[in-house]
Formats: C-alpha cells, structure tokens, sequence
C-alpha cells in the first residue's frame, strides 16, 4: 500500500525504498511476492522508465531479483529503437545480469543488427559479464565481421579457459585492433598454447599488437629462460614505435635478470635514445631487483648531466623494497651525496635524495641528513627534516639538541638547526 501511494504520488524515490524493503528484504517465494510479483514488477519498471540516472541504478538490482518476470520487458524496451538511449543502456545491463538464453539471444540480436556502437558497446560487455553461458554466442558472433570485434571484448571479460580456442581463431585476423584485442585478452591465461601466439606476434606489422604481445610476455617471467624471452624482448627496446619500447623497458624488469638489466642498461647511456624511454629505462633498472640492476642507476648518474635523469635516479633508489637491496640502494645514494658531481648542487636533487634516504630508513642516513640542515635551500632542510623524523625521530632529535649545544660548529649551521628543532 505505501509502495502503490508513492506510485501514485510520483515518490520515486520512497517508491524505490518500499520496492528495495518488499523485494529485497523477503524471501522470493515467499507467498505474497509470488502473489504480487506481476504488479511489483509494474511499480519497478515505471522507475525506469521515468526515474533520474541514480534512481534506474538502484532500481535495477530490484529487477534482478524480481527473477526472470523482468526479462519480456527489458527485451522489449532493448529492442525499441525510439526508447530513451539510456533506458536501452539500463535494459542491456540488466539483462547481462540474468544469463538466461532468452536474455542472450536479444543481445546477441542487437549486436548483429543495431546502429547504436555505444549501446553496442554495453551490450557486448553485458555479455561478457554473463560468463560461460554465452561463449557459444559470442564464438558465433566472431563470424561476422561487424561484430567480432564487440564479441573479442566481450570474450575477454569472461576470463574462462574456454574462450581460449575461439581467441585464438582471430589472432591472425586483417584488423589489427581485433588481434590486439584477442592476444591481450590471451595473455591472461598460463596456458602453453598461448606463448606461441606472443612470440609470433612481436614481429606484427601494427604497434598495437607489438605492444600488448610484449606486455603479454610480462606476465609469464617463468618462461623466460625456456624460451629465451630476454634475448627476443631486447630488440622490442629499439622498436620503432615507443610504446612499443616502453612496453619492451616494463617486460624486462618482471624477467628480474642480470642480462635483462645489462639491456636495459645499453639502452638508457645510448645519446639517442628520447627522454620519455630513458624515464621508463631508469624505472624498469630499479624494478629488475639485482644489485647489478641498481649499480647500473648509480653509473648513469655519474655520467649524465640531466637534472631529470638523475633526479628520477636518486628517486626510484627510494622506493627500493626488497630487504636486501634496500642497504645497497641507502649506499648509492649515500655516496652520491658526498661526490662532487655540479648535478648535486641542484636544490631538487639534494631534496629528493633527502626523500629517498628517509623512504629507506637506514640509520646511517642520520648524519647526512643532519649535514643538509646546513643547506642555504629551504625546500631540502625541510626535506632533511622530514627524512630524519622518518629515520628514527629521537635519535635524531638527540644529535640535533647536541650540536646546538655545541661550540665547534659554526654560527650560521648552529642557527639552522635550532630552526629545525624549533620546528621538529
């Protein structure tokens, strides 16, 4: 009764709240749902058919549960091509939800025959969200060219090894966008079939599919000696697309190998080579995970005189975290901060060195960190103090209150660490 009152009063919201208590606080069969299910149903679809963008979200998880009574009508307004666009978007979506073959065989319908791409689109994904159940559909679909493309999409979604044979019946195909699609939906499975179709595919004649071949190859660093997936990659560093070579940069990290980080390592001190893949290079050494892969960080930045570079360097140095390289890393940056080098003259390198020592945490840290309160820069004192909290506070705190008391520094250095105690 309070549900048909704001019905009639246009309520749409406490219709939708009397509608959520009905339907989704009791049982689906109980009595008097099944007795009024038909008339529910009525109050629920006027909902959405007249209620705001948030009103049809929620309403549509009543829909589902109001069973497969809803299906007729949610058919019936996909398939009405003068129906609101988003009306039709909410009645695609909620069909995905049912996996019923009368709910498959209107989308597949509309995939085959509708205008609409981004309605389309929605439908290809309600289809892929309904799982095993609509792989038969989408192999077909794969059939026609007009829709193989949604119907690769929607494969993907299902994440099933099941939809591995009808990928890869389109891995060759003309388009490079549906071979793209098809072999980055692939890469997700460890199955033996799918390596083949990688390392083929890093020799396509479009970027796209280069790119997610490599990526592809990322996920699977176990095969990287089996298949000498190092030695394959490292021309991809030099590919002619750089998303290609970023991508290449990325994968080689994940082998976590010292030949992997000698590669990368060729590419990064090349002259050539654009700025942007120098920035992933340097990412990828740290992310290798070797000592060698961390020594080769420390030489670029002895050798280059790029504030970006080098300050990308002193950065991901910080964010090592394997226990047994974080010393090392500590030890790099260490000695970098007491080299001569003019890059360290530069406010924002000293800065984040400071970060990065802090981000570490290595006790031995301290006394460096104490030295750049000594800086004319505000940003690095800051940054020093921040870095020496994070260290281990108190001690740091002690050798502080100790040199302010001391008369063998000097005037100036004395004043900037009572202003870093001041503001401790």
């Amino acid at each position: 009764m309070q549900a048909e009152a704001a019905y009639n009063a246009a309520d749409w919201s406490s219709l939708i709240q009397y509608l959520q208590q009905l339907i989704l606080g009791v049982d689906s069969e109980h009595p008097e749902m099944v007795k009024n299910r038909e008339y529910l149903l009525k109050l629920t679809l006027s909902v959405l058919e007249i209620g705001d963008f948030q009103q049809r979200w929620e309403i549509t998880k009543v829909l589902t549960q109001l069973g497969n009574i809803a299906i007729p009508p949610l058919i019936e307004i996909l398939e009405d091509e003068n129906a609101e666009e988003e009306l039709r978007w909410y009645a695609a979506r909620t069909l995905g939800e049912f996996k019923h073959p009368q709910a498959i065989a209107s989308i597949v319908e509309l995939l085959k025959n509708d205008d609409d791409e981004e309605l389309k689109a929605i439908a290809a994904t309600a289809l892929g969200q309904m799982g095993t159940v609509a792989i038969a559909s989408l192999t077909e679909l794969l059939l026609d060219e007009n829709t193989r493309l949604l119907a690769v999409r929607s494969l993907s979604c299902i994440r099933q090894p099941e939809t591995i044979i009808p990928l890869l019946s389109v891995v060759q195909d003309p388009q490079a966008t549906i071979r793209a699609a098809a072999i980055e939906a692939l890469s997700s499975f460890h199955d033996e079939r799918v390596p083949p179709v990688l390392l083929k595919a890093l020799d396509d004649i479009a970027a796209t599919v280069r790119r997610v071949a490599v990526l592809g190859l990322g996920f699977r660093p176990n095969l990287y000696q089996p298949l000498d997936l190092v030695t394959k990659l490292q021309p991809k560093l030099y590919d002619f697309n750089l998303d290609v070579s970023c991508a290449a940069a990325v994968t080689l990290s994940r082998m976590g190998s010292d030949d992997a980080a000698k590669y990368l390592f060729d590419l990064l001190i090349l002259p050539q080579t654009p700025i942007r893949l120098q920035l992933e290079t340097i990412r990828a050494l740290s992310w290798v995970g070797t000592l060698s892969s961390l020594e080769y960080l420390q030489q670029v930045f002895n050798q280059s005189t790029s504030e970006t570079l080098c300050q990308e360097i002193v950065t991901v140095l910080g964010r090592v975290q394997k226990p047994h390289l974080t010393t090392p890393a500590a030890e790099i940056l260490l000695q970098i901060l007491r080299s001569h080098y003019p890059v360290i003259k530069i406010a924002n390198i000293k800065s984040a060195i400071a970060l990065s020592l802090g981000q570490l945490g290595k006790i031995q840290a301290i006394e460096p960190l104490i030295l750049l309160l000594g800086d004319s820069n505000t940003s690095v004192r800051l940054h020093a103090i921040a870095a020496l909290k994070n260290l281990d506070g108190e001690a740091a705190h002690q050798q502080l209150q100790q040199l302010a008391n001391s008369d063998a520094i000097p005037a100036d250095f004395k004043q900037r660490i009572a202003i870093a105690l001041a503001e401790w």
